[in-house]
């Protein structure tokens, strides 16, 4: 004789409001750690191997060397003002939007197979576009000019006085519109969609192997970190081309021998052509020592549910 069905499992729900909080949260939080990390990053990528092989920065730490010599501590920090700004919605949709997208597309019994899992990812992705884009333009040319300046200034050139974020953004909607702040959205939306497909399935798998308890809403914090490390390494190596290309289509003042770039072909086989195929994993160490705490601490931080507490919602299990 069968046993008897207990009652079905209570329906999970979906508050988006604590979401986007803790979203926000995360991204502040994240940023202002590893910061001068993605500053040497950019750095890396933008510059070109000279006539006679030479390069500006020999590594990382040649570049934190330069930089901090040159522009001191707070010369690490260059664009942070821009991007902690809006780094904020920038992480509250990408991380909300992801449990939002898993939660539409998965099962009753709260499952949710691979292929809705890189979905729901490349749909976060798809969706954060709107803010990442005119975030990467003025932050890139923030931590960029240091590079420029210095090329300038060993070439016996005046330097001219740097512009902040907010003359840039004026410049920028004077001369193109809004469309100005949206230079180089189709790499963008190449690196974020691809790296979302990659990164959100891969931190679910490893975060859920860290929950010992099945009533456990989430894993230990330090798992949820490892797992964001992790998964954010993965997704940052896999995607490190398109990334070049996006910094080196948003970069709008170039140093001397540099060119611009009429389109993604034309950034592509110009460099594949001049530097070959590894220049399309220019500063992939650095991105991925800056994607993998980024990433580790957002997502702990997320997962540590500061805006339930604050705004009174229950916390939900993570699908």
């Amino acid at each position: 004789m069968a046993a008897p069905k207990g009652p079905p499992p209570p329906a999970q729900s979906f508050n988006l409001i604590p979401k986007i909080v803790n979203g926000g949260i995360a991204g502040i939080v994240g940023v202002s750690i590893v910061f001068p990390l993605d500053l040497v990053k950019t750095r890396l990528q933008n510059q070109t191997i000279g006539p006679n092989g030479e390069k500006q920065y020999k590594n990382m730490l040649d570049c934190f060397k330069q930089t901090y010599r040159a522009e001191g501590y707070f010369g690490m920090y260059r664009g942070s003002g821009v991007n902690i700004l809006l780094i904020t919605p920038e992480k509250a949709i990408k991380l909300a939007a992801n449990d939002f997208f898993r939660f539409q597309l998965s099962k009753p019994d709260g499952t949710i197979p691979i292929p809705n899992q890189m979905l729901a990812g490349g749909s976060a992705g798809a969706c954060q576009i709107i803010i990442t884009t005119p975030m990467e333009l003025l932050k890139i040319q923030m931590q960029d000019a240091g590079r420029v300046a210095a090329q300038i200034k060993a070439a016996g050139g005046k330097v001219g006085k740097r512009v902040t974020a907010w003359e840039l953004t004026r410049k920028l909607v004077a001369e193109k519109g809004i469309l100005g702040l949206y230079k180089g959205v189709t790499a963008t939306a190449a690196r974020d969609i691809s790296f979302s497909v990659v990164y959100f399935p891969t931190f679910a798998i490893l975060s859920k192997l860290g929950i010992q308890n099945p009533q456990d809403l989430t894993p230990p914090f330090w798992w949820s970190f490892l797992s964001g490390c992790m998964a954010g390494s993965s997704a940052a190596l896999a995607v490190n081309p398109m990334d070049v290309v996006k910094t080196r289509m948003q970069t709008l003042t170039k140093g001397s021998g540099e060119r611009q770039y009429s389109g993604i072909v034309d950034c592509i086989t110009s460099t594949l052509r001049h530097e070959g195929p590894t220049a399309f994993f220019k500063g992939g160490a650095c991105r991925m020592i800056v994607i993998a705490p980024l990433f580790g601490i957002a997502q702990t931080v997320y997962y540590l549910g500061i805006a339930e507490y604050i705004l009174g919602y229950n916390r939900s299990k993570a699908v």
